[in-house]
């Protein structure tokens, strides 16, 4: 059977993560490549072996940093001949935080990142024809959150319009408010993606912060309600529950670990799932593909944790 071709669209940054202290007590800094949307990339890359071949859609610039971004995806097995490369244009960069749980937390310097420019500058006609050909395309809010209004309407149309021809759509509601014009704005971009997509894969915490919703329960119900596919809500240590027609929220018997870094646990979550189902595995088998990867990668500092790293084995 021939690879599921899968495109995942997005931005991808350099990063700066926690990598232990010198002798003199001074933390050391490992500097990496991230990004949410090429995290899941790469993950489902390393999980879907022959089942997928995994191409990553963003713009970078011209300069060595954007080579090595570049250079990193294709070592995982992404393809990068859809990635738009821009003269005098950077990829953005982020530094990452945990507390004493493993709960991270980050700063960001990518307000002039040339991902924004993905599909062109704001006020042109937007070029969507790096998303031709695909049978899977995955996005996030980030990746709306970050384009020009007028080119976040026109890919919002577009997906739909690929989707009517036979393409299908997986989603992840990342929200990160401080990326948005307005709260309203998210709101409708996001409520948009809801109703296109196949395979929803939101987290409890991101849709509640958005929507407002009172508890899980309300926010389970609402999406398997607006949704058209089947898909998982993300709960953290609890555990994802399945999303889609009359799917029930599970009351237990997910593994929990001790995080030491919860970067891209989402992420990760997104690859093993869907790797599992473009292997043709069912709800519950993806549901636990993903969190037994997400519970590995949490375990291990940085958003990819390199192959062969020290601790569990992490994708």
């Amino acid at each position: 059977m021939a690879p599921v071709r899968v495109l995942c669209i997005g931005e991808a940054m350099a990063e700066l993560s926690e990598a232990g202290a010198a002798p003199d007590g001074a933390p050391l800094l490992r500097l990496g490549v991230a990004g949410d949307t090429m995290n899941t990339a790469v993950f489902l890359a390393r999980a879907a072996g022959e089942a997928a071949q995994v191409d990553y859609v963003t713009a970078l610039g011209r300069d060595r940093w954007s080579d090595r971004i570049a250079g990193f995806m294709a070592a995982e097995g992404v393809g990068t001949g859809r990635i738009r490369r821009l003269p005098d244009q950077l990829p953005g960069l982020y530094a990452i935080d945990t507390d004493a749980e493993g709960e991270r937390s980050f700063s960001y310097w990518r307000s002039r990142s040339a991902a924004r420019q993905m599909f062109g500058a704001a006020g042109a006609a937007p070029d969507f024809s790096a998303l031709e050909g695909a049978e899977l395309l995955y996005l996030s809010a980030i990746t709306l959150a970050i384009l020009p209004p007028d080119i976040r309407a026109a890919l919002i149309a577009r997906l739909g319009a690929l989707r009517a021809a036979g393409a299908r759509i997986a989603f992840d509601s990342n929200w990160r408010p401080a990326l948005w014009e307005s709260r309203a704005a998210g709101r409708d971009a996001v409520s948009a993606l809801w109703a296109i997509t196949d395979i929803p894969l939101p987290s409890a915490d991101d849709e509640a912060a958005l929507f407002g919703d009172g508890s899980e329960a309300e926010t389970h119900a609402r999406l398997c309600a607006l949704c058209p596919g089947t898909g998982a809500l993300k709960r953290g240590a609890s555990g994802p529950a399945p999303l889609g027609g009359e799917a029930a929220i599970p009351t237990g018997g997910w593994p929990r670990v001790a995080p030491l870094d919860t970067t891209a646990a989402g992420d990760s979550f997104n690859g093993g799932y869907l790797a599992a189902i473009l292997r043709g595995e069912g709800q519950g088998a993806a549901m636990a593909a993903g969190h037994a990867l997400a519970s590995r990668v949490v375990q291990v500092r940085g958003a990819i944790p390199p192959r062969g790293a020290k601790g569990p084995e992490a994708g």
